[in-house]
């Protein structure tokens, strides 16, 4: 009988980082020295100066907050001045292309979270807010894939991180090379300013043409779950696949992002990961979807102007998905 076991990746990226402190050992000194890998990981990010040192390099944030999802909302939140730590901590699952699942990389999804809150705080105006958050993050899709190819995890890692093999494959042929040069750690480096320079171009892009009631499918979501201006303005560009890019549903990401917060709050201090709730999100969009997670699959459509995903929606799109989902 095949048992397939499965490993979030922050915990992977901890264990990952206690290999390197373990290279020259033997196979077998390896695998035991993983076993206390918190406290290696930790002493590995015991940095004299986080002002100095933290904000300069991608790849050490990379290995303080675990995943490429919390990395890039932190580094983006920083870079304008507001940080949000259990916002942070929530990202955890939007990791591996969205719980594991291999579809859009975390980079996207955190930092699409960063350009919503920013859009919030420059704009009072709900709807013009989500419009701006669903601009810049555009301009995060195209910048993420003219550096990796792909939006894809998958692709990117070649590894399906929901089987704890494959992960370990992966870890294996890192550490050869030294954990920080596999290829997320690289990644997050080069994309980092890149993502910074899309961000604000995104942002800063004048809008003339707003719909008269611009909508978010994944802002209707978490404002059914409860959330308030700056959490419906966070999540807005997950709209239609990030950027109404038509890849992994939006709503998805949203409805797990905020029930993980929600978690989070009630948890202080611990990774999203922890969050169980999230397995039966997913169950339960499944079930809706007959087991479909690509937005244009969904919706039978890909939304090329901002109008028509509004459009769609209130027309009724999506409607029983987005109360499955905001139920769960």
């Amino acid at each position: 009988m095949k048992i397939k076991r499965k490993m979030n990746r922050r915990k992977f990226i901890k264990l990952s980082a206690a290999g390197v402190a373990a290279t020259g050992a033997a196979t077998a000194g390896a695998a035991a020295l993983l076993m206390n890998s918190g406290r290696l990981f930790n002493a590995m990010n015991a940095l004299e100066d986080n002002s100095e040192t933290i904000t300069q390099d991608a790849k050490k944030i990379f290995l303080k907050c675990g995943t490429c999802s919390q990395t890039l909302l932190y580094l983006l939140n920083r870079e304008f001045g507001y940080p949000q730590e259990i916002e942070e901590l929530a990202s955890d699952p939007l990791a591996g292309g969205l719980m594991n699942t291999g579809h859009q990389c975390g980079m996207l999804w955190g930092s699409t979270l960063a350009v919503g809150a920013e859009s919030s705080r420059r704009h009072n105006d709900r709807g013009q807010a989500i419009v701006v958050a669903i601009r810049a993050t555009q301009h995060l899709v195209e910048s993420f894939s003219n550096r990796a190819k792909t939006v894809n995890c998958r692709e990117i890692t070649d590894c399906d991180f929901s089987n704890t093999f494959d992960m370990a494959k992966f870890m294996l042929q890192s550490l050869p090379g030294g954990f920080t040069n596999i290829v997320c750690m690289n990644l997050a480096d080069k994309w980092a300013p890149e993502a910074i320079q899309a961000a604000t171009e995104g942002l800063s892009h004048e809008q003339t043409d707003i719909p008269q009631l611009p909508i978010s499918c994944a802002s209707e979501v978490v404002e059914k779950m409860g959330a308030g201006d700056e959490q419906i303005g966070m999540v807005a560009g997950f709209a239609g696949g990030l950027g109404l890019s038509g890849n992994a549903c939006g709503a998805l990401g949203a409805a797990i992002w905020m029930n993980t917060l929600t978690w989070c709050r009630k948890h202080p201090g611990k990774s999203g990961y922890s969050n169980l709730n999230t397995q039966e999100i997913l169950k339960a969009f499944y079930g809706a979807t007959d087991s479909k997670i690509l937005c244009h699959e969904i919706c039978g459509q890909r939304f090329r102007t901002i109008n028509d995903h509004a459009e769609f929606l209130k027309n009724g799109g999506c409607d029983k998905l987005i109360n499955v989902l905001a139920r769960s």
